[in-house]
This record gives structure tokens, sequence and C-alpha cells, in this order.
């Protein structure tokens, strides 16, 4: 099983006043093609900082994440970017919608910068798929917080990207309405083969991945296999 993400001993600082504030130290794991993985741990362990280094949203300090095979810091940032936009999806806590288009137009959006032909037409496939084709052409503030999730969803699969990325996924809606997105978020993964990497304090959620590593004070404290 070849590895799609390879994390060696990361380490992220930063300057608070005149002190250097240590989020992660020696953090190393790697994930297989194909693979679900959660990374949990208290607030301020530094799960959202790990995941945005695995992404190439940010850059390290010490160690190196390999992602698709490629050192993430060795690229630059417009490389960084145009490696995301092929390879990697996202899903946010607060969706992250753009306000002034549809449903649809926010789904076709990644198509797009692909440069895809008939973009509305597997947004509004991808729309089918989360049970929100009568909503294609509703606005985020006119969804519920479970709808613009399913957005989100359904946004961050068109693209089929190598690998996706969830950070709290379910950290704004109600259990009933985060345990249907949830359902559907490994519904739409199984489908795709994607890899799925998610950020979560909601320990429920994480036994749900193959894989959880916990993050306590910026490391690594256990790495548990699950038996799914």
């Amino acid at each position: 099983m070849s590895k799609i993400l390879n994390v060696t001993q990361l380490g992220k600082t930063y300057a608070s006043g005149n002190k250097t504030l240590t989020v992660l130290e020696d953090v190393s794991f790697s994930i297989d093609t194909g693979e679900t993985f959660a990374i949990v741990g208290p607030s301020g362990s530094g799960k959202t900082t790990l995941l945005g280094l695995c992404a190439g949203l940010d850059q390290t300090d010490q160690g190196t994440v390999h992602l698709c095979g490629v050192a993430l810091n060795e690229l630059n940032e417009d490389e960084r970017a145009l490696l995301r936009n092929r390879e990697v999806g996202f899903i946010f806590q607060n969706f992250q919608l753009l306000p002034t288009l549809t449903a649809l137009e926010n789904v076709a959006v990644p198509l797009e910068l692909q440069g895809q032909k008939n973009t509305h037409g597997i947004a509004a496939e991808l729309l089918e798929k989360v049970g929100l084709q009568d909503r294609k052409h509703h606005y985020p503030s006119q969804l519920s917080g479970g709808e613009q999730q399913r957005v989100a969803l359904a946004r961050a699969f068109s693209s089929t990207p190598s690998i996706l990325f969830a950070d709290e996924p379910t950290g704004n809606l109600d259990s009933e309405t985060g345990q249907k997105v949830v359902e559907l978020l490994f519904d739409l993964n199984k489908e795709a083969g994607t890899t799925l990497v998610i950020v979560t304090h909601d320990m429920e959620l994480a036994q749900k991945t193959q894989r959880i590593l916990k993050l306590k004070g910026g490391k690594v404290v256990t790495e548990e296999n699950q038996k799914l």
C-alpha cells in the first residue's frame, strides 16, 4: 500500500510577545492511500495546526511533510496551491461556502478551477447524492447548518481529491444532523476511494476511522489501529 501522506519529526512554533510558543513537537506518522484516519486531542493540542501543515496551508518550522509524493517544504506558496487544487479536498467546521453563490455554484467552483467541462451537471449530480437536489438554487443564507455542510461535502468531493481533510466537520451541528453528515461523509468517501483525514474532539466520530492519532500538548501520545 503506497503512502499518500508522510509526516516526519514535524515541529511548529509561534512567537508570542517575547516568548516562543511550541504548538507541535516531533510529530511523525504516515497514512496509506485510501485509509481513514482521525487526529484527536483536547482543545489547544495542535490538531488544526497539524492539519494545516499536512495540507500545505502553512509551512513547517522543523521536519518534513510529503503529500502525494511531493515534499511540501520544497514548494513555494503558488506551487502548494496548485497541488492542493489538484489533489486535496477540505471540509471545515464553519462550512466556508461562498455567500454570493448558490449551492450549485459553490459545488461547481473546484471543477471550474480545474478547467472541467459540464461543471453544473456534475455539481447537480453530487447535490442529488447528498439529498439537496431541490435546494441547488438556494444561497447559503437560505440553508440550515446541516444543509450547508452537505453542500460543503458535495463541493469537497466534486474535484475527486486524492485526500480529504475534514476539520471538526460536525462541530457546528446538533447531534442528529451531525450523525447524518457523518454517514454521508463516509458513504461518499467509500464510493470515491478517497483518503480521509478527520480532525475532531469527538471520539465517537474518530472511532469510525481505521486509525486514531492522539495529540496532547503538541506531541503524539498514542496511535491506535481500529478493528473495523
